[in-house]
C-alpha cells in the first residue's frame, strides 16, 4: 500500500482530494495540517474512521516535526496543498502569506529532501513531490488569450506572489537535488467545504441572511471556475502519470464575470429557496436575491482576467473537466443550503462576513 502524505488536507481543496483518493486508491492518507481558520477537521468527518486515513496537527514549516512524520509513516508522495490562499487577507496581513507559502513550502522541501536521499534508489525514482500551485502566478490577462505552462510569471498580489516564490523552490530543488517534482496551476475552484469567505459560498451565506452581496468594481473581472472534483481527479492523474519537473495548468474552460457568477448564484437560490419562502428576503422587500446585488469599491490590484490553456494536461495524460458550471454551480449551492450548520461552526468566532483587503489606500491603487 502506497502512503501520500497530504499537507493542508483539513482544507478546501485538500479535504476533498482525500475523499477521492481513499474512494479511488488504495493507499495511506496522512494529512498534516495546522488547522488555521480556513483547515478544519469538520471537513475530514466522513473519513474518520477509514482506517487507511491518519491525521497530524502540524505546521509544514516545523521542519522537525514534517521530519518526524516522514519517519513514522514512510511516504511515496507528498501532496502540497498547505497555504495561505485568500487574496484579500493578504493585502490586510502579507505576513503570514511569507511565512506558510514561502518558508513552510522551503522547510517542507527540505524535510522532503533529507528523507528521499535515504530512500532505496527505486523508491528515490518512484517518489513524488506535487505542489498545488494557481493560475494567479502569472498575472492577469487582456480580453483574449489564454495561460500556459510557458506563461512568465508575474504576480499581482501578496498571495500571487508567495505561490510564485514557492514554486521556483520547488522547481529549484528539482534541478539542483534532483527532487521528482511537479507542480498544477489551477483556476478558481468552486464546491462542497469551501471556506465562506471566497466569492460563491460568501454570496450564498449572504444571500440566504438577506444581506447585501458586494462585486468588486464593475463586477466584469473574468476568472476561470473549474469543479473541485474535476481538479482532484486532476491531482491523481499528475500524480500517476505526470512527467516529472514538468508543470501542469488545471483548468474548467468555464469563464464567467464576477457579476455573472453571483447572477447565477441567486437564479439557483431563487429555485432551490425561492425568495418569498425566506423571510430574511422578504424582509428586504426583496423579490429575487438579485435584488440584494451591490457594487462596491474595486480591490486593491484586482487582476482583470485569468484563462487556463489545459491542453497539455488534456493531451499528455487524458484528463478533461466534466462537470459543467450550471450542473456545479447547482450541487454546490445545494450542498451549502444542506450544510449551513457546518457554514455556521467553522466560522464561528473566526469570520464575520465582513469584507476584507481594504488596508492599502485608495490612491495606491492600480
Amino acid at each position: 500500500m502506497q502512503t501520500a502524505i497530504v499537507t493542508g488536507g483539513a482544507g478546501f481543496i485538500g479535504s476533498n482530494f482525500v475523499r477521492l483518493a481513499l474512494s479511488k486508491r488504495n493507499w495511506r492518507l496522512v494529512v498534516l495540517d495546522k488547522l488555521t481558520y480556513a483547515g478544519s477537521l469538520l471537513n475530514l468527518r466522513d473519513v474518520e474512521d477509514d482506517p487507511r486515513y491518519s491525521f497530524v496537527h502540524s505546521d509544514i514549516a516545523d521542519q522537525a516535526s514534517v521530519a518526524a512524520a516522514f519517519e513514522r509513516w514512510q511516504p511515496d508522495m507528498v501532496v502540497n496543498f498547505a497555504a495561505e490562499t485568500h487574496v484579500d487577507r493578504s493585502i490586510d496581513g502579507p505576513h503570514s502569506f511569507f511565512e506558510t507559502n514561502v518558508k513552510g513550502t522551503f522547510e517542507l522541501l527540505e524535510a522532503t529532501r533529507s528523507y528521499w536521499s535515504r530512500l532505496e534508489p527505486s523508491r528515490r525514482r518512484s517518489f513524488r513531490f506535487l505542489q498545488i500551485s494557481t493560475d494567479e502566478v502569472y498575472g492577469s490577462l487582456g480580453d483574449c488569450g489564454l495561460f500556459s505552462e510557458d506563461s512568465c510569471y508575474a504576480p499581482n498580489s501578496p498571495y500571487a506572489a508567495s505561490k510564485a516564490s514557492a514554486d521556483h523552490f520547488v522547481r529549484a530543488y528539482h534541478e539542483t537535488f534532483g527532487l521528482p517534482t511537479l507542480v498544477s496551476h489551477c483556476s478558481n475552484n468552486y464546491g462542497f467545504n469551501q471556506y465562506p469567505e471566497k466569492l460563491i459560498p460568501l454570496t450564498i451565506s449572504n444571500a440566504v441572511a438577506g444581506k447585501a452581496l458586494p462585486v468588486y468594481g464593475d463586477g466584469q473581472n473574468v476568472r476561470d471556475w473549474l469543479f473541485v472534483g474535476d481538479h482532484c481527479e486532476a491531482i491523481l492523474a499528475i500524480l500517476d502519470r505526470g512527467r516529472v519537473g514538468h508543470r501542469y495548468n488545471v483548468g474548467g474552460r468555464n469563464e464567467r464575470t464576477n457579476l455573472e457568477v453571483v447572477n447565477e448564484v441567486c437564479a439557483a437560490l431563487d429555485e432551490l429557496l425561492p425568495a418569498d419562502s425566506n423571510a430574511a428576503l422578504a424582509a428586504n422587500g426583496c423579490k429575487s436575491y438579485q435584488d440584494l446585488i451591490t457594487l462596491v469599491p474595486d480591490r486593491p490590484g484586482h487582476d482583470r482576467r485569468y484563462a487556463i490553456d489545459c491542453s497539455r494536461i488534456e493531451q499528455e495524460l487524458g484528463w478533461t473537466s466534466r462537470v459543467s458550471f450550471e450542473t456545479g454551480l447547482r450541487v454546490t449551492v445545494r450542498w451549502y443550503l444542506l450544510n449551513r450548520n457546518w457554514c455556521q461552526a467553522v466560522q464561528e468566532g473566526r469570520y464575520d462576513g465582513r469584507r476584507l483587503g481594504l488596508s492599502v489606500p485608495r490612491h495606491a491603487t492600480r
